[in-house]
């Protein structure tokens, strides 16, 4: 015997459960919060496909939260594997939830969209390949994007800590 009740489309990763993923990253991220004396609001969204929680000041002037990034985002990073992991734990599933803490990589992906653009510029005059600095992982995605919006190819290459995205003419 057949159904003829159509089934409900499977999405590859609800917003359901990256709202679940974002309510647990906020929940261990207080306890952080509280067990290092900091003050801070949990934002949740998602983004792109991902969970996106960001740890922000109700007062614009406070630099205590920069500690969390760290000077260039190492402590951010950290931080983002120990909340990913906390997630997992309670859900069972790999998680790609994406961390910010007081608009660091805001910020940073402002400044990465910069310099990929300015490094597109020069492989559209030259026509020859443009090798970036080592970048991160999130680093390399911003700039991989950047330089498929602009309609050239991008490769990341090496090994880290040395992984670097090398922009190439379309």
């Amino acid at each position: 015997m057949t159904s003829t009740e159509p089934e409900a489309p499977v999405e590859p990763t609800s917003t359901k459960r990256l709202e679940e993923e974002g309510e647990i990253a906020a929940d261990y991220l207080e306890e952080l919060l509280d067990i290092a004396d900091l003050d801070g609001d949990i934002d949740i969204d998602v983004d792109h496909g991902r969970a996106a929680v960001e740890i922000v000041s109700e007062d614009p002037a406070d630099r205590s939260l920069r500690r969390l990034a760290g000077a260039d985002g190492e402590v951010l990073d950290a931080l983002q594997e120990l909340t990913r992991l906390a997630v997992q734990a309670k859900t069972g599933e790999r998680s790609r939830l994406m961390l910010d803490v007081a608009g660091y990589r805001s910020a940073r992906r402002a400044e990465l969209v910069t310099v990929a653009s300015e490094a597109i510029e020069r492989v559209k005059e030259s026509g020859a390949p443009v090798a970036l600095a080592a970048m991160n992982p999130f680093e390399r995605k911003v700039v991989h994007d950047a330089v498929a919006s602009a309609g050239l190819s991008s490769d990341s290459e090496g090994v880290e800590p040395e992984r670097h995205v090398v922009i190439r003419p379309a």
